[in-house]
Order: structure tokens, then C-alpha cells, then sequence
């Protein structure tokens, strides 16, 4: 045994591991900044593509910048013949989140000079990630469904133009609005394991595929990147709006975990889930589908009945995740897709996190307590029990 007195930080829990000018999450109090700018001012606001401008060069663009950063992405979007034939092999096969990984690494073979890691090579990486993976999920779920590529529409924003090659028609206002909302809200959030894992590959001076790789990678855990499918399966095993409250009382007297409630971090109402929660309220007044509004119904019950039991009294509040998946729904988003979109929108996050800690990079090692025997006799295998 070992004699020296070690304090475990579980899961890194406390422990900061760089500076940063990305991302500000205040937990007590449920705020949260990107460079400095309100959640909730970027979500009514901005748009995603001035938002990962944001987030990859530091400050928001004048008109000029917002035009060639745009067209930068429109000229990005397609993928090559041979993405398209991965995708065709192994959707369906796979979780779209592996197929989505294997994408990514792929399309480090058409990258110019792997060799160049300048600041300038590293953010056209950085732009050619965030145009290409929209479309390679849009291609994913629309190959598992049995259906044909969509052309892209360079009309549409980022987040729209993805929206319609998923689901074939042209999104309107409020869905428009949504996904973008969406994309945003997802774009960045501080250290979280998916960043981390980012940056350990990074430090290791890694290229950039195989860092965002690793990202991708860490995603494919319910705890993480599953959360939203989690909460979305359980709306739908609740099925009437009216069953909700004896679901929600019933898991609870047994202890259960109700998905998309609680966070590491947070220890106040999510002020994502916030943003979500009111366009949630908004898109209730103008579907007309009526699973769709059983599935808001039953989100907004939930929340309530959490609320009582135990947001106030034990802190444990919804997150983002517990309103995304019927917003995504209402969308005619699978559900299998919800954690490759995650990846989409997390891309600007993810390379701007990469790109700022390479400017003073340090390979992570850290330790581990040893708390096994040490100088344990050899026996030969013939004279072992």
C-alpha cells in the first residue's frame, strides 16, 4: 500500500485544467456567456454562423467578415463520392454517431497538407468540419430511412439548409428558428467530457480530425451525448399528457433517474433549458399535429411536477437536454440523430477549445493512486492453485 495521502477528485470534478475567453458557465446562478455575450442575447439575436465566427476568431463579424465566412461555409458543405459511399455502407449498420466518426476521420485523406499547423490551416480545418458534418448527418438519416440525397439549397442558412437536406422539404419560420436556436444553444459549453477529450488528443499534438475525432468519440455515452434520446423515450413511454404526474411520482418513489433533469455543473434552472422551454411554449401555439402536442404537453407537465418535488428543494432542474428531443421531433428529426447533431453544432466549440490550448499546450498526465500490493512473490504457473 501505498503511504502517501492523496486527495481523488472523481470524474476531475473541481479541477480546472486551463484559461479560457470561450466559455463562462456560472452554476449557482444558471448563467451562461460565450465570449463574453449572454446565452440569452446570442439565442434572440444571432444566428449560428456569426456565433461560431464568434467562438473561432473571438469577436463577432462586421458585415464583410459575415459574408466571406458565410460563403466559406456554403462552399463547404459537400462531401466527396467515396464519404458518400462509407455512408451508404454503414448507415443502418451502425449507430449514425459511429458512422458520423468514421466519416470524420475519412475526410482527413483530402486534407492538402496534413503537415501545416498553422493558425490560418488549422481554422480552414476548423471551417470545413462545421460545413461538412450537417450534411453528412442529413445524408446518414436520410440513407437509413431508405431515401435519396438532398442537393444543398445555398438560399438557406446553415442550420436550415441541414433541416431540409434531412428532411426534404424547406423548413418554415418557426422551424427555421428552432434549429438554429438549437444549433446555438449546443455550440459551446465549457469543458464538458466531450471538449476534454478533444484536448487530451490535442495535447498530445494530434492533428485536428483525430482530436474533434475523440470528441465524437465520447458522445456515443448516455451520459453525455444520449441524454435528450433518454428523455424523449421516456415522454413517449408516459404517452398521454394526463398519465405524466403518477409516471414522474411512481419513478421517483422508485428511485429512478428522470432523464434530462439534473447537471454537473448547474445547480440552477439550465439557462439553455430556459431559452428552450419558451420557444417550446411558442411552438405549442402553432402545430397542429397532435402527438407533437402531446409530446410538449407532457414536457411541460414534467417540468411543473419536477419543479414541486424537487427543483427547489434538492436543486436538481431540467437541462437542455429534457426539452431538445420533442422540439427535435416537432422538427422531423429522428431520434437517432439528436447526438450527431449535438457533434454538428459542438464542432465550433470543440476546434475553437482545441485551437486556444494549443497556443500554450501541455501534454495531459495525470496521476493515478496505486492502492495494490506491491512486491507480490512470482510463483511459476506449474506450482500456482
Amino acid at each position: 500500500m501505498t503511504d502517501e495521502k492523496v486527495t481523488i477528485s472523481k470524474g476531475l470534478e473541481g479541477i480546472f485544467i486551463a484559461d479560457t475567453t470561450l466559455c463562462k458557465i456560472d452554476g449557482t446562478n444558471g448563467k451562461l456567456w460565450y465570449r463574453g455575450y449572454p446565452i440569452e442575447v446570442l439565442a434572440d439575436k444571432s444566428n449560428y454562423e456569426e456565433v461560431a465566427f464568434l467562438l473561432l476568431y473571438g469577436h463577432l463579424p462586421n458585415r464583410h467578415e459575415m459574408d466571406v465566412f458565410d460563403a466559406r461555409l456554403k462552399d463547404e458543405r459537400e462531401v466527396s463520392s467515396e464519404i458518400k459511399e462509407i455512408i451508404k455502407m454503414y448507415s443502418g449498420k451502425a449507430h449514425p454517431n459511429d458512422v458520423l466518426r468514421t466519416c470524420v476521420s475519412a475526410l482527413s485523406t483530402y486534407d492538402d497538407d496534413m503537415s501545416d499547423r498553422s493558425k490560418e490551416a488549422n481554422l480552414e480545418r476548423a471551417v470545413k468540419l462545421i460545413a461538412k458534418l450537417p450534411t453528412i448527418i442529413a445524408m446518414i438519416g436520410r440513407t437509413m430511412r431508405g431515401k435519396g440525397f438532398v442537393e444543398p439549397d445555398r438560399s438557406l442558412s446553415h442550420s436550415s439548409n441541414f433541416l431540409y437536406r434531412l428532411t426534404g422539404k424547406r423548413p418554415d419560420k418557426e422551424s427555421a428558428k428552432l434549429i438554429d436556436l438549437m444549433f446555438i444553444l449546443h455550440a459551446e459549453h465549457g469543458s464538458n467530457a466531450s471538449t476534454f477529450s478533444t484536448l487530451v488528443t490535442g495535447s498530445t499534438l494530434a492533428d485536428t480530425y483525430s482530436a474533434v475525432v475523440a470528441g465524437i468519440a465520447t458522445l456515443r455515452g448516455p451520459l453525455h451525448g444520449g441524454a435528450d434520446e433518454a428523455a424523449l423515450n421516456m415522454m413517449k413511454a408516459i404517452g398521454e399528457p394526463d398519465n405524466t404526474e403518477k409516471y414522474i411520482e411512481d419513478a421517483l418513489a422508485g428511485k429512478q433517474r428522470i432523464m434530462g433533469f439534473g447537471h454537473r455543473v448547474y445547480k440552477a434552472y439550465d439557462p439553455r433549458a430556459k431559452v428552450v422551454y419558451k420557444y417550446l411554449q411558442s411552438f405549442m401555439k402553432t402545430t397542429t399535429d397532435p402527438q407533437i402536442e402531446k409530446l410538449l404537453e407532457i414536457a411541460i407537465r414534467a417540468e411543473k411536477l419536477m419543479e414541486e418535488k424537487l427543483s427547489k428543494t434538492k436543486g436538481i432542474w431540467p437541462n437542455i437536454d429534457f426539452f431538445s428531443g420533442p422540439l427535435y421531433t416537432a422538427m422531423d428529426i429522428p431520434s437517432d440523430l439528436f447526438t450527431p447533431i449535438f457533434a454538428a453544432s459542438r464542432m465550433a466549440g470543440w476546434t475553437a477549445h482545441l485551437f486556444e490550448y494549443w497556443e500554450n499546450n501541455r501534454l495531459f498526465r495525470p496521476l493515478d493512486n496505486y492502492v495494490g500490493k506491491l512486491d507480490v512473490e512470482y510463483v511459476p504457473i506449474d506450482k500456482r492453485q
